[in-house]
């Protein structure tokens, strides 16, 4: 029987690294042809490079989810190219640790710019094609922070909440146009992320250790493509997903607490810049 995702034509962003190029690797195995985007490039080639030596079919583009008109272009040459687009997953996305009263205006649209109107953008270049294809699914990557309101990566947390309102709002509009939207909403993962993203008088290697653990890519990649397949509407690939969710929703006073205490450890962790 052939794979759900066998022949599919899916674009994926932000598939350098991390979940992205876990999802790329995991469709390609499942028989869909991946497009890679990614500002790293070189990362995204490679990717590409391995999977087309282990039998699979794949691309990378270079793309800059912060350029509206470059993420046009490339949704547009994915389907000149190959006459469809089954899959966007808008996946891209960027994270500061910091105390709010540390995050200068300039980290907040950083954040924003990438992690929310990244998903605009592509959503704008992609939703209307596939209206007029009849089908294909827009699949949005928030985090548990898009549910919950974590401390400390309060941009973050800002993005990944507008992510998920703007999937589920849209996902109710698409679907009598023959368009499926799902937001993914990850735990902690295994990805480049933690080392990658920014921190702002704060202790980094502290930070890090206080995650208490973290799941692989490739385990979360299948999980995902699980609920894309079944069109699920919030998908939370990690096991911590839908317990930290479910107290949360139903103990918020409990959940408060434990948010209270998580700041008041990582202001434990802070680094008072010299005076100047």
């Amino acid at each position: 029987m052939a794979d759900h995702f066998s022949g599919k034509i899916a674009l994926v962003t932000g598939a350098a690294s991390g979940i992205g190029r876990a999802l790329g690797e995991e469709l390609c195995r499942r028989g869909a042809h991946s497009i890679l985007a990614d500002v790293n490039i070189e990362g995204a080639e490679l990717c590409a490079t391995e999977i087309c030596t282990a039998g699979g079919s794949a691309e990378a583009v270079n793309l800059d989810v912060t350029d509206a008109e470059a993420v046009r272009k490339v949704v547009e040459k994915t389907v000149a190219r190959h006459k469809r687009i089954d899959y966007l997953f808008n996946n891209a996305g960027i994270g500061i640790g910091a105390d709010t009263r540390d995050t200068a205006l300039a980290d907040w649209k950083r954040v924003i710019d990438v992690n929310l109107w990244g998903v605009i953008y592509g959503i704008d270049a992609a939703y209307s094609i596939m209206i007029d294809q009849g089908f294909g699914h827009i699949i949005n990557t928030a985090s548990m922070a898009g549910l919950i309101p974590f401390p400390v990566i309060t941009s973050y947390t800002a993005s990944k909440h507008a992510v998920v309102g703007l999937s589920l709002a849209l996902r109710a509009e698409a679907q009598d146009l023959g368009v499926r939207v799902s937001v993914i909403c990850p735990g902690f993962v295994q990805t480049g992320i933690f080392d990658a993203s920014k921190t702002i008088n704060i202790d980094r290697g502290k930070m890090i250790k206080e995650i208490p653990f973290a799941f692989p890519a490739d385990f979360t990649a299948r999980r995902i493509l699980k609920g894309v397949r079944r069109n699920w509407a919030v998908i939370t690939p990690t096991p911590d997903g839908r317990p930290l969710w479910w107290v949360y929703r139903t103990f918020p006073w409990l959940f408060t607490r434990f948010l209270r205490k998580m700041i008041r450890d990582v202001r434990k962790m802070r680094i008072e810049q010299p005076e100047t």
